[in-house]
């Protein structure tokens, strides 16, 4: 017998998410698995911002959706081995009993592979699928090329971090638009050329001044004025990537009014994508990272609150902008 900590969708967001939204409650997992089934332990949880909008999708009493590094603790299927470790969409629960073959297929659990040394908790980061998502969105759709000038917003976020770092190998010059100082001095320290504070500066002037040559490629993790602002800027045949529109994520759906415009005119190319377009090939995207971890080109950052019980806090900090890099919980 083991009891599961699980968080509940309490209550349907309406604006800015609240502890009142989540409500913890425990379950009872008799311990019996069947053929193909193993248990798992929570070791790190993510808490990520596509899971404000994601959660419109459901309804109140099930629980909060979310990956998670794990524990294999007992295992009928020869695949997930006991000891091993894995990652999986088991949402925002401590234990956790899966049939992979009762998964959606953008959902499945995997177990990791060898980090060399590096931290577990990368699974769900730099090396999972935030690291996924910057690999493929950028390098797939925006299609750097050496010389171009790339804008990255969100740029100290889990994926944004990456996306800079990853256009900078690629021989790019390297925009970030980011929320604090703090971030705008940890971003340039990990090799962008430029970094500007929205919440201080003019964007749309320091854009021209740091982009004098207009802009090839946009990774757009916020969408907003922020996008609007950058598109104006895009030169021909410019690419955008659309990861997200964080700053719209709090807003109603009837209310969200996200311009598109210049695209006629500049022939602009973009294109929202979800990283499961690419889940044949995740392999690549981690041991490529890796390598470039290993070598000193790629950095990363955690901003690791301790405990299950703080979940709903780390989640809300999170889409409040409090971390820097990969918000991760740890159990």
């Amino acid at each position: 017998m083991v009891v599961a900590k699980k968080w509940i969708y309490a209550k349907v967001f309406d604006g800015f998410p609240t502890v009142e939204n989540f409500r913890l409650e425990e379950e009872t997992l008799d311990g019996e698995l069947k053929d193909n089934e193993f248990l798992s332990e929570a070791l790190y949880l993510s808490v990520d911002p596509y899971m404000r909008p994601f959660m419109e999708q459901h309804s109140e009493g099930m629980t909060m959706i979310g990956g998670q590094v794990a524990k294999v603790l007992d295992s009928k299927n020869p695949k997930f081995p006991t000891g091993s470790y894995v990652v999986g969409a088991f949402g925002w629960r401590t234990h956790s009993v899966c049939n992979p073959d009762e998964v959606a297929a953008e959902w499945k659990p995997y177990t990791l592979p060898d980090f060399d040394g590096e931290p577990l908790s990368l699974g769900i980061g730099a090396l999972g699928m935030p690291g996924q998502t910057a690999y493929f969105g950028f390098l797939e759709i925006c299609e750097p090329k050496e010389g171009e000038t790339v804008v990255v917003s969100g740029a100290a976020g889990a994926v944004g971090s990456l996306v800079g770092q990853i256009a900078k190998i690629k021989g790019c010059q390297v925009v970030g638009i980011a929320g604090s100082e703090a971030k705008c001095e940890w971003i340039k320290s990990l090799g962008f050329d430029h970094a500007i504070n929205y919440k201080t500066e003019d964007v749309e002037a320091e854009l021209k001044k740091a982009a004098p040559k207009g802009v090839d490629c946009y990774f757009d993790n916020v969408g907003g004025k922020t996008a609007e602002i950058v598109r104006k800027q895009m030169n021909i045949f410019g690419r955008i990537s659309v990861c997200g529109t964080i700053s719209n994520y709090n807003t109603e759906p009837e209310q969200v009014t996200d311009p598109q415009r210049d695209y006629v005119w500049k022939q602009l190319r973009q294109e929202g994508f979800m990283v499961f377009r690419w889940n044949d090939r995740m392999l690549e995207a981690i041991t490529q990272s890796l390598k470039w971890i290993k070598e000193g080109k790629l950095k990363y950052r955690e901003t690791i609150t301790e405990g299950f019980e703080n979940m709903p806090q780390a989640f809300i900090g999170m889409l409040k902008g409090e971390n820097t890099g990969k918000a991760v919980v740890k159990v």
